[in-house]
């Protein structure tokens, strides 16, 4: 059976925080605001290995897009999301996608182009079945490649940023957890 963008949905807003954070975000006010990463497809893996949704989930990255570079402006909305969801006892990160090619090199050691949109940054996840987001205002899931490898625990690297050591590391982290993800070749 097919995994569709409505299952995916279905099964990651069953983790009671992906439903809290969803119902709270819009009070924020980001523009192009996206919940995003592992606590979306992460859920369907744990479906598959009758996990709870939330098990292995390492934080909650909320994707936004302020054309205001500073940090002072990325701060205000980090305090006013820790204010927001206080009382949840998980990791929520922020993340202004204007800004990553600001702090980037200086975390991960090799540049990243400027983003023009919140969905340019799902799109440069280093694992192309990871490149999902649920869009906030329109409640939609972007997903640029498809949910086929996420149902099929596949791990490819993703062509729009291709680095093979950080992919191997993200890769590896994923099997400690899941083991029965399988690392595959981008023409595979």
């Amino acid at each position: 059976m097919e995994l569709t963008a409505e299952t995916l949905l279905e099964v990651a807003l069953a983790n009671p925080v992906n439903a809290l954070i969803t119902a709270r975000l819009p009070a924020l006010g980001l523009n192009q605001c996206m919940l995003t990463a592992g606590c979306l497809f992460q859920a369907i893996w744990n479906q598959q290995a009758q996990r709870p949704l939330d098990w292995g989930v390492k934080d909650y990255d909320i994707f936004y897009f302020d054309p205001d570079l500073s940090w002072e402006a990325e701060d205000q909305v980090i305090q006013a999301g820790r204010q927001l969801f206080h009382d949840l006892d998980v990791n929520i990160e922020f993340k202004n996608q204007a800004r990553v090619h600001l702090w980037y090199r200086q975390r991960f050691g090799s540049d990243y182009p400027q983003l023009h949109s919140t969905r340019d940054g799902v799109d440069r996840y280093l694992i192309a079945g990871t490149c999902i987001g649920l869009d906030i205002t329109t409640g939609e899931l972007y997903a640029p490649h498809g949910l086929g490898d996420t149902e099929q625990g596949l791990l490819r690297i993703n062509p729009k940023n291709p680095k093979p050591a950080l992919f191997a590391q993200k890769a590896q982290s994923y099997q400690e957890r899941w083991p029965w993800l399988r690392v595959v070749e981008a023409c595979a």
